[in-house]
This record gives structure tokens, sequence and C-alpha cells, in this order.
């Protein structure tokens, strides 16, 4: 710890200073970490942390091995892996407003009582560190009934049955041309292919059940995100650093894409996405940008199955309702065409009702989640969340 660190923090700005400067920049470096590629945090095996950019910097011109600059232990760069823990406190502490962090208000309770009372209660949990490593994106096959999950294991992607049991793990982490480097979200085919978007060479790619890659897309996107599959076995791919939602048609099983067609543009950032089963609409989370005025924030946007927009919900319309400024990280529709979504900063999963009147926002799940990143509904009517917090999927039924 420098110096610095050990100063007295006097209040919240001091400490949200002091966590800058600590712990989200290189030391290497001195750059500021971020989502973009080269300077992404990177855990060490011996748990120090570093860019991107640092890692290949450090390794000999042809060599995969380095050593780490802070306790000169030798490792592979195959063995760093992305700080999901360092991304997430990123994402924390730019969406705090300054001007409200040592306000009277800053200090009230952060259960919500706005809302309808949750409806849903805790049937299952399972996973865990050691099974699932930050895990990022999950989806039902609706075949088989099985759960996938992609987390940051050595094999990237867990198959679950429906009593939490782990069936198998595929697709390798390694520097083969189909491997998976950093995997954002997984979606299941109506014929049981697993696709996956691959942050870590900007392509989508496709598996069996026995974990062979039977289809691989890549310089087409600047930063594929988030995954769904439509009624008619089409794949929507958001791209959020293009602004674009992309519709691959494509035989998944024996690997012939068919046409890539842009289905939207001029999205802010788009990430998370899920489609109706029954209507075909549309839901997207888009991340907007913060700037001097605002900290960064998200926007929900509804299309129908024309992707004509029908309705869209920014975070401070979401924050009337809830003690602290809402951030949507998952979402996807219940039984009832209804939209779910996912707020890590009230650790909560909310219902938006069809209807567009605001009153109608209810609780589906408000308590018993860490840092809630992705859910999916499963047949009975139930709901799976994903908690990176706790590296673990829950299950609420009503």
């Amino acid at each position: 710890m420098s110096s610095s660190a050990s100063r007295e923090i006097k209040g919240m700005n001091d400490f949200l200073e002091e966590t800058e400067l600590n712990l989200l920049e290189c030391k290497v470096c001195f750059e500021k970490y971020s989502q973009q590629q080269k300077h992404r945090p990177k855990n060490l095996p011996c748990g120090h942390v570093i860019c991107q950019e640092c890692v290949l910097a450090l390794c000999p011109q042809g060599s995969s091995r380095l050593e780490c600059p802070f306790c000169r232990k030798a490792c592979r760069t195959l063995e760093t892996s992305i700080c999901l823990p360092v991304l997430h406190l990123m994402e924390m502490v730019t969406r705090v407003v300054p001007d409200q962090l040592d306000s009277p208000s800053a200090t009230k309770t952060s259960h919500v009582t706005k809302l309808r009372p949750a409806s849903f209660n805790l049937r299952l949990s399972f996973g865990g560190w050691g099974i699932l490593f930050n895990p990022t994106g999950i989806a039902l096959c609706r075949k088989t009934g099985r759960l996938v999950v992609a987390h940051d294991g050595k094999k990237r992607i867990g198959v679950f049955s429906m009593s939490g049991k782990c069936i198998q793990h595929i697709g390798v982490k390694s520097d083969t041309p189909n491997s998976i480097i950093y995997p954002l979200d997984v979606t299941v085919t109506q014929d049981s292919c697993i696709v996956v978007t691959d942050a870590g060479d900007h392509s989508l790619k496709v598996f069996d059940w026995s974990g062979k890659t039977t289809l691989a897309i890549k310089q087409t996107f600047l930063l594929p995100w988030g995954l769904c599959t439509n009624p008619q076995n089409e794949v929507i791919v958001s791209d959020s650093n293009a602004g674009n939602l992309v519709l691959v048609v494509a035989d998944f099983k024996q690997g012939v894409v068919k046409k890539l067609l842009k289905l939207c543009s001029n999205l802010t950032h788009p990430r998370e996405i899920a489609v109706c089963p029954t209507s075909g609409a549309v839901v997207v989370v888009e991340h907007l940008v913060k700037d001097s005025k605002n900290s960064s924030s998200t926007r929900v946007k509804i299309f129908s199955s024309a992707m004509k927009l029908t309705r869209q919900i920014d975070s401070f319309g979401l924050s009337l309702f809830l003690p602290l400024a809402v951030h949507t990280t998952g979402v996807a529709f219940d039984h009832e065409g209804n939209v779910l979504v996912t707020d890590v900063n009230n650790r909560c999963v909310i219902c938006l009702d069809k209807t567009e009147e605001c009153s109608f926002l209810k609780h589906v799940v408000a308590s018993g989640l860490s840092y809630p990143v992705a859910l999916t509904t499963l047949e009975d009517g139930s709901v799976a969340v994903l908690d990176s917090g706790n590296h673990s999927v829950l299950v609420y039924s009503p």
C-alpha cells in the first residue's frame, strides 16, 4: 500500500479518491483500469493485479512467461485471468454522484419500501467458489431443462441440472483459435447448441454438448456482449462498442452462416439483451457514458418484434421507487411478457409490467442477492438469478 493510502480518510470523497488511486490503476504503468482490452485488470497467480498491456509487456519477446513485478513469482499468460472484482468496483465508483456523497440523504436505509412486496422465495442455490468463478452469463436449454453458465474457470461453460448438480464443463481456456478466452454471455438455441460471446477475441462461438466448436464468427464485431435466441431459432447479439444489435441466421449444428443482419443501430453501449418467446419483443440495456454532470447509468429499451421502439425507461425513472440509483445488469421476459430486471445497486430483481404506468413496478426478489448480473426464467415460472458476488446461481419460485 502506498504512503498516500495511509492518510486519514475524512469523508466519502476522500474514500473515492483513495480507491481510484490505490485500487483502480495499474501500479506498473499507472494507467487507470478500463473495460478496454489493453487496460483490463488481470489477476496473476500470486494475487497481484496489473493491466493486460503490462502482462504482455513483461513477457520476453517470443515467450508467454513473465515474472510478477512485485514478488517475482513466475507464471504463464494463460494462468492470468480477468479481475472481475476490480471491474465491478470501477462500475460502482463511477455510479456515485459526488455532490450527494456526504449529504444526509446518502445515509438512508437500503431496504426497498416503494415497490410491491417481493413475491418470490428462494428455493435452491448452487455453485459457489470452486465450481463457478466470476460468472457472467446464464441461459436455459428448454429442450433438456439444463442451465448453462458462462464463467472464468479453466473450462468456461458449466452445465447444471435443475437440482443444481454440475453435469459437465466445456470450453477450454487456451491460446487455440476456437477456445474461450473471456466469455461475456451465453444462450442456447432451440436445437441445443451453446452460443457464447468472447470478448477476448471479439467473436461469437458455437459449441455442441461435447464441447466441440461448430462455428466461430470473427472480424464482425467490435465487442460482442449480450445474447438471446428468438422464436425463429436465430441469435441476436449486442455489439457494445459498435452500438448495434446483430441478427445471426445460421445452421448452428452444421456451422453454416446464412445471414448477418443489423437489426438496430445508434444504441449507446448495448449489453444485456433478451427476447420474449411468445411475442418476439426485444429488450436491451444501454450503458450510458459518464460525463461531467452525470454518473454513468443504464437505460432499458423495449422493441416490438419488428424492432420498433415501444418503451424506454432510464435509471432515474426506476430510481424514483428505490433508495439507490438503479444500475441494470440483467434482463429477461417472464411467461406473461413482463420484463424482469436485475439491479446490482439495490441487490434485487424487479418486474416492469407491460403497462407503461410506473405504479405497476413490483418486486420479484428483494433479499439474498449480493451482485446479481444476469437471470433467466424457467419453465415453471421460477427465476434463476446469477450472482457474481457469491459465484452462484439462486433459484426463486413464486
